[in-house]
């Protein structure tokens, strides 16, 4: 098994292909579909990239996989899937979950399904996704959201914005549906309980301080040093420590288009009548659980 990253810049996104050189089966976890907020549009220079490499090596892509419904980036999932035709899109089993809680935030179309129909695959807990050759363990790791799962291959494990490199810590958990209380215990029982040779593949790099980028780190090294979520620190530290950063986070740039394209598997919205794709932005939404608003600082 090898594995190729792709990272974009502009989100700090990595997307990675998983493959196996002899057989050239392979999947792709997180695509990226281009989105320029301020013109409302996209583009595909970061699924052209995944593209060539598959098409490059002569790979055979079986599965598209989503660790979450990502609220910084739009998938590029459907144009990846139109690519290559054979290819199927799977996603956590309580996708369900984020979809209903935003469809209520979206005000979305009555008929808008909330089962996960639009995705060709929801994961369950534990579930083996086979391509080929490759074989993908599906660990729920919920916190960031309810729907977040990691994917294992073999000695390696992709983590999407659960666990970041360990001089970043952790994703955040303001969202909705979010919990702190629920990443600790992702990481510290199903991650950390991993042997600490496995190798820990991170979905975003921020980059602090300038330096190079880095995406690859171990179990290991994470439970030594993560500055968040060190091995040993107690649930009620983290969760203080964790809820008091989100509170002076903003929100990401693209949240809103992002989400609501996500969590219909990376579909763009519909033309209208008048041949025109429409997103919502919703002004000053409240949660659904009424705890708050979900982001009060300008943006």
């Amino acid at each position: 098994m090898q594995i190729a990253h792709f990272y974009d810049a502009r989100t700090s996104t990595l997307t990675y292909v998983v493959f196996d050189p002899d057989t050239r089966d392979a999947v792709v976890i997180d695509p990226v579909l281009d989105y320029e907020p301020f013109a409302s549009r996209t583009f595909t220079e970061s699924v052209d990239a995944v593209t060539a490499f598959l098409k490059g090596k002569e790979l055979t892509l079986h599965w598209i996989l989503e660790t979450h419904a990502h609220a910084d980036h739009l998938s590029g999932s459907q144009l990846l899937k139109a690519r290559f035709p054979d290819a199927r899109v799977a996603v956590g089993a309580r996708i369900t979950e984020v979809q209903a809680l935003f469809k209520r935030i979206f005000d979305l179309p009555e008929d808008f399904p909330t089962d996960g129909r639009q995705f060709d695959r929801l994961l369950a807990d534990g579930e083996v996704v086979e391509a080929g050759t490759l074989r993908l363990e599906t660990i729920d790791t919920p916190g960031h959201t309810p729907a977040c799962v990691t994917f294992k291959a073999e000695d390696a494990i992709f983590t999407g914005d659960a666990l970041f490199m360990p001089d970043q810590g952790s994703g955040r958990c303001d969202f909705p549906g979010g919990d702190a209380r629920d990443l600790y215990r992702s990481i510290t029982e199903r991650v950390y309980t991993l042997p600490d040779d496995t190798r820990v593949f991170v979905g975003h790099d921020y980059q602090p301080g300038g330096r190079p980028l880095a995406f690859e780190t171990t179990v290991g090294e994470q439970k030594r040093a993560n500055k968040q979520l060190p091995a040993g620190i107690t649930e009620r530290a983290f969760v203080e420590a964790r809820e008091a950063r989100d509170a002076t986070l903003a929100a990401p740039k693209l949240l809103f288009q992002s989400v609501q394209v996500n969590i219909d598997a990376g579909t763009l919205p519909a033309p209208s009548g008048n041949a025109v794709r429409y997103l919502k932005i919703p002004v000053n939404v409240f949660r659904p659980e009424g705890d708050g608003e979900l982001e009060t600082r300008p943006v």
